[in-house]
């Protein structure tokens, strides 16, 4: 085990890398009750059936998404000032009052609730339309509602934590979602936050990191660990907890290089009593219910990259017919319209997706817990690349920052701001690096459940044989049918083939995706326990099923749109551009499988740790501050003054 730093706390769990991994995989789902259209595309079977015809909301759900997107569009245009929320780092009362009669905060909640009962499909366009006002907003309704009280209570709290809570969520209170420690990120088997049973009530100490919406929440979901001991099962609980109990205190507002308008800070717990009755769920459920959660709430963050890729699409029209270079508008060089096509084809893909896991979660037909993460993982990834062409194609005034450019008597485009609010969601509700680990694992959870015992160094003799017995019938009858397919057959998905024909790029999906089982198998095969250490190689695994999902969803949407009279001729060609990029990335991907740098890079790691490059930082200073890496997060009472400024 690593030294402990002198700053974190003692009575942190010590916690090998296996224990991590356990705690980790008894809280993920561990059976497949419904299909998933993205399990079976990482194992080889591309079911257009499951997406296709594509799903579509009830009329009355979409009356009523409808009816509220027009007061939510309404209410942005007049009363939210992007400008001021971005230069005074703060959402005004008087803004979140008037979301709170909206109705804003309760468009997940059911309305016998007090709330307006939105399908998926339709809070994720709310969060599009309010983000694109200011991020800000966009992520202040997202974690009070995607990860917030009124999720984890939605799927597993009791009757009576209905009637309690969901109505004060619905309109007055603010929640926030409590999980992260100063020490703890990915990696909860380490959480050091106690609830400790007393009688009626659980003692809540410790220290929370990164409460987005702690500063003004009322109502808290907090993950702790409860003690094991007589009549305790114990393990990670969750527990909702009113903001206001003693023993409460929010000690810092955090800032950030964007999204600065949010309510992020720290929290500490200092014997906080929790009535028993506040518990979601049994004790140890607490992972298990986040992950839960996150399946449907990582939604919400596709859902605001969607409303960047439009608008970087405006901007980059309006301003590149606008501007001219060597007797033409910019958008006829050939270097700014490939970036401007990118974004338009992309654009068109991550509504694609957005819509098509969004709906998929409403009707509850399949198992989304694959999709939800391809969606969050790609699209955060893929906006952040739009946002940059979007700073490019600018120039010098992509640099500048809205506030400079009215200064100065220009339209004060805010594209640098885009970049700095869009960078955060590669790294949060799971970096980009961990979805890929927690995709990869779902992914070849079929091969684990025949063969991982093949794999496993504690496993006896027997269990392996066993195991192997498994596996030779599993892959006597999996293997064949990754040969040939109907991506081999011309006339296959011919209801795609239209003045622009998509039928290929469904073809060329089917055949890789068996091409990328293919891949799986033999990697596994040749690594067996050490394939979980060759993250670059299941990395780019998951990055190709991401494409494929794409790709599929794209045809599938150009289609609907088709089908309804709705610009089907121009979303026939989107969708045919962006399958062609996509192709381009997918046969990078593949090569890369095999031709890479790994096994350098750890050498040059190891390197870089031990001390060995120390020369190559000469010439610089620091300009960092003093102070520990990772802040002491020692249980006890607050030293600080409480910052919590409820919204009334």
């Amino acid at each position: 085990m690593p030294l402990m730093s002198a700053s974190t706390p003692s009575s942190r769990p010590a916690v090998t890398e296996r224990e991590a991994r356990e705690v980790a995989e008894a809280a993920r789902e561990q059976h497949w009750r419904k299909p998933s259209f993205a399990k079976e595309l990482f194992l080889g079977r591309f079911r257009l059936d499951l997406i296709h015809p594509h799903p579509l909301p009830a009329d009355d759900a979409a009356e009523r998404g409808e009816e509220f997107l027009a007061k939510l569009r309404d209410f942005v245009e007049t009363k939210v000032d992007a400008a001021r929320i971005e230069r005074e780092a703060r959402i005004p009362d008087e803004v979140i009052d008037g979301l709170k009669e909206l109705g804003a905060f309760g468009m997940k909640i059911d309305t016998k609730y007090g709330g307006l009962g939105l399908t998926q499909v339709y809070y994720n366009k709310a969060l599009s339309l309010a983000g694109s006002a200011s991020p800000a907003i966009g992520v202040l309704l997202s974690a009070h509602q995607s990860i917030g009280v009124p999720q984890p209570l939605k799927l597993f709290g009791t009757q009576e934590q209905k009637e309690r809570f969901l109505p004060r969520c619905a309109r007055t209170d603010i929640s926030a979602f409590l999980l992260t420690e100063p020490d703890v990120g990915s990696d909860p088997a380490r959480l050091a936050a106690t609830a400790v049973p007393d009688g009626d009530d659980y003692v809540l100490d410790g220290v929370k990191l990164w409460t987005t919406n702690g500063v003004v929440a009322d109502l808290l979901v907090v993950m702790a660990r409860v003690p094991r001991s007589e009549g305790h099962k114990g393990g990670i609980t969750a527990f909702v907890v009113e903001t206001n109990s003693p023993g409460v205190t929010v000690e810092n507002r955090n800032a950030f290089m964007g999204l600065r308008g949010i309510e992020n800070g720290v929290t500490r717990f200092h014997q906080v009593r929790v009535p028993a009755a506040n518990r979601v769920g049994e004790e140890g459920q607490g992972l298990k219910i986040a992950l839960t959660t996150l399946n449907t709430g990582r939604l919400s963050l596709p859902a605001s990259c969607v409303a960047a890729g439009k608008w970087c699409l405006k901007i980059a029209r309006e301003w590149s017919a606008a501007r001219e270079q060597w007797g033409k508008p910019i958008a006829h060089h050939e270097a700014v319209g490939s970036k401007i096509s990118f974004i338009a084809a992309t654009t068109f893909a991550l509504e694609a997706v957005t819509d098509l896991a969004s709906q998929m979660a409403d009707e509850d037909r399949n198992d989304i817990r694959i999709e939800g993460a391809l969606a969050k993982l790609y699209a955060s990834e893929m906006a952040w690349l739009m946002a940059d062409e979007l700073v490019q194609i600018r120039g010098g005034r992509g640099f500048e920052t809205a506030e400079s450019l009215r200064a100065r008597g220009e339209r004060g485009v805010p594209a640098e701001q885009v970049l700095r609010d869009l960078r955060i969601n590669r790294i949060f509700e799971g970096s980009t690096e961990i979805m890929h680990l927690l995709i990869a694992r779902e992914a070849v959870d079929a091969h684990l459940s025949v063969a991982g015992d093949l794999i496993d160094p504690e496993k006896s003799l027997g269990d392996k044989a066993k195991a192997g017995a498994n596996a030779g019938v599993f892959y006597a009858k999996w293997l064949p049918k990754l040969v040939a397919g109907s991506g081999q057959l011309p006339t296959s998905y011919s209801e795609f083939k239209r003045e622009v024909d998509l039928s290929g790029h469904l073809r060329y999906v089917e055949r890789t995706s068996r091409k990328l089982a293919r891949s799986t198998f033999y990697a596994m095969s040749r690594w067996q326990g050490r394939m979980e250490s060759k993250q670059g190689f299941l990395g780019r695994i998951v990055d190709i099923g991401a494409e494929l999902f794409a790709m599929s969803a794209a045809c599938v949407r150009a289609e609907l749109l088709r089908s309804q009279g709705d610009h089907g001729r121009e979303a026939y060609q989107l969708a045919d551009v962006f399958c062609r990029q996509s192709r381009i990335r997918i046969e990078e991907l593949f090569t890369r499988l095999w031709t890479n740098t790994d096994d350098l890079d750890r050498k040059v790691v190891k390197g870089v740790l031990s001390g060995t490059y120390e020369w190559l930082e000469r010439g610089i200073v620091d300009p960092s501050g003093e102070g520990p890496w990772i802040a002491d997060a020692t249980p006890g009472p607050s030293q600080k003054e409480n910052v919590h400024r409820p919204i009334r």
